[in-house]
C-alpha cells in the first residue's frame, strides 16, 4: 500500500542504498554523511518508505555458501488455494525458512503453488528440514518436491538511475 510519493531526498536514499548498506559499524551514520543529512533522518526516511511500502524490506542478502550452507532447496508444495495463505504464513514462520511464498500453478505440468527456500550443510539436511515442513502441512498436502540449487545466481532487485 503506497499512500505517499518520494521526494528528491527519498530518492538520493533510495539510490545511495540500493546496492546494500555500508559495511561499516554505523552504516546509516555513513549514509548520511555522504547525503548531507542526519543519521536520525535517514533512518526516520527509510522507516517511512517501509511503512508505506515504497521499499519492502532492509535485509541481509548472505551468500550461502561461504557461511556452509552448500545445499540450497526451494521446496515445493501442493496445497488447497483455500489454505495456502494460512499455510504459508505458518512455514515461513519457521527458523529455517529463509522466504516463502504462493505462486500460481501451471497445469498439468507445474501443480505446486506454495514455495518454501530451506539452506543446509548437505542435501540430507535440507530434507529433513522439508519433512518437517511436510509434517506441519499434514493431510493439507497433496505433493511436493525440492529444487536444488546448481550454482550463485546474483540477486538484485529493481535499480534506479543514478
Amino acid at each position: 500500500m503506497i499512500d505517499r510519493k518520494i521526494d528528491d531526498v527519498d530518492r538520493s536514499l533510495i539510490v545511495a542504498t540500493q546496492g546494500g548498506l555500508p559495511l561499516v559499524p554505523q552504516p546509516y551514520h555513513a549514509i548520511a554523511e555522504q547525503l548531507g543529512l542526519s543519521a536520525d533522518e535517514v533512518m526516520q526516511r527509510l522507516r517511512a518508505m517501509l511503512e508505506s511500502g515504497i521499499i519492502r524490506r532492509i535485509g541481509a542478502v548472505p551468500n550461502h555458501y561461504a557461511i556452509g550452507w552448500t545445499a540450497n532447496g526451494m521446496t515445493v508444495w501442493d496445497v488447497a488455494d483455500e489454505l495456502v495463505d494460512e499455510l504459508g504464513a505458518r512455514i515461513g514462520a519457521l527458523d529455517f525458512v529463509t522466504h516463502c511464498y504462493r505462486r500460481p500453478r501451471a497445469l498439468p505440468a507445474w501443480p505446486y503453488n506454495l514455495f518454501a527456500m530451506v539452506h543446509g550443510a548437505s542435501r540430507a539436511e535440507c530434507s529433513a528440514k522439508a519433512e518437517e515442513i511436510g509434517v506441519l502441512l499434514g493431510d493439507a498436502c497433496r505433493g511436493s518436491d525440492i529444487l536444488y540449487s546448481t550454482k550463485i545466481l546474483k540477486k538484485t532487485g529493481l535499480r534506479l538511475a543514478r
